[in-house]
């Protein structure tokens, strides 16, 4: 990337994290869970729970989390670290959200309440990992995830705690990581003592359409490499805190101001146009381009 390059794109993220409606997003947003919650170790748990059920539509995650929160109760980490796996079980008979069941939300939930009773908190843990991987982190979430999972798990909870080994983008594991390690910004927590440097990029469907754009990554794929190549340009901002775009870019996306195609109206309103690749176009092909719909 130029100097020239990245000094405009700096300039232009830097203007979009500013300009965000932080407040509407937030409260869309399946982390304005973590913040009903003032103790720091229900916070690790109900951010664990809303991060890793983050998968489809909005409407069907946010009441999918809602129900597992109901089931635990006020106290969510007491809830995971003293009550025995049947009473979750039980607690959470008759869940179901996309490929996932009661059962595998119980055994994670109960896996990471002996993780906390172990080692004082999830992050604390995590930290160990991290540590035990040489700071590499695919590994280190790895392990953590392993941990989570625990000894020969089902396929529903293969597939609610993935592992990053397998080369998946891994997006809820790696938004779960942003939430409690970014400082806390009235979005995410600071719960983690792990530096925001050592963070990839949860890269979900609209976080890849428009690193795209922004020609971050030239990669097809949402995979852990691709989730990599997006964080390594946005490194070259901002290496203390790369993921710092990732809330402002994902809900450009979300709300649909990013649309799929072009569009006048919201294109020329968004201050990531003059870096955006789609844009660089001769101007009569672009309104060629308005005028037919392609």
């Amino acid at each position: 990337m130029s100097p020239v390059r990245r000094s405009a794109l700096k300039r232009r993220l830097d203007a979009l994290v500013a300009t965000a409606d932080y407040g509407a997003y937030r409260a869309a947003d399946p982390v304005s869970f973590v913040h009903a919650y003032a103790d720091p170790a229900d916070q690790e748990i109900v951010g664990l729970v809303a991060a890793l059920l983050a998968f489809g539509q909005v409407v069907s995650v946010r009441r999918s989390v809602a129900r597992v929160l109901d089931a635990l109760g006020p106290a969510p980490s007491r809830a995971a670290q003293e009550r025995p796996l049947d009473a979750l079980d039980s607690a959470l008979a008759g869940f179901v959200h996309r490929v996932y069941r009661g059962g595998d939300v119980a055994r994670m939930v109960h896996a990471a309440g002996a993780l906390q009773r172990t080692h004082g908190s999830l992050g604390a843990r995590f930290a160990m990992d991290l540590g035990d991987a040489d700071g590499d982190l695919r590994e280190g979430l790895a392990r953590f995830a392993d941990a989570l999972r625990g000894e020969r798990p089902a396929r529903g909870l293969r597939h609610l705690v993935p592992d990053p080994r397998a080369g998946s983008a891994c997006k809820r594991l790696l938004l779960y990581l942003r939430w409690v390690v970014r400082p806390a910004d009235g979005v995410d927590l600071g719960l983690w003592a792990v530096p925001p440097s050592a963070l990839l990029v949860p890269v979900d469907t609209h976080v890849h359409r428009i690193a795209r754009n922004l020609e971050l990554t030239a990669r097809n794929d949402a995979s852990w490499r691709t989730a990599e190549e997006i964080t390594a340009s946005l490194r070259a901002l901002d290496p203390h805190d790369p993921v710092r775009y990732d809330f402002a870019l994902c809900h450009l996306g979300v709300s649909r101001r990013c649309p799929s195609r072009r569009d006048a109206d919201k294109c020329d309103a968004c201050a990531l146009r003059p870096v955006c690749g789609v844009w660089r176009v001769a101007p009569s092909r672009r309104a060629r381009e308005f005028s037919t719909g392609c």
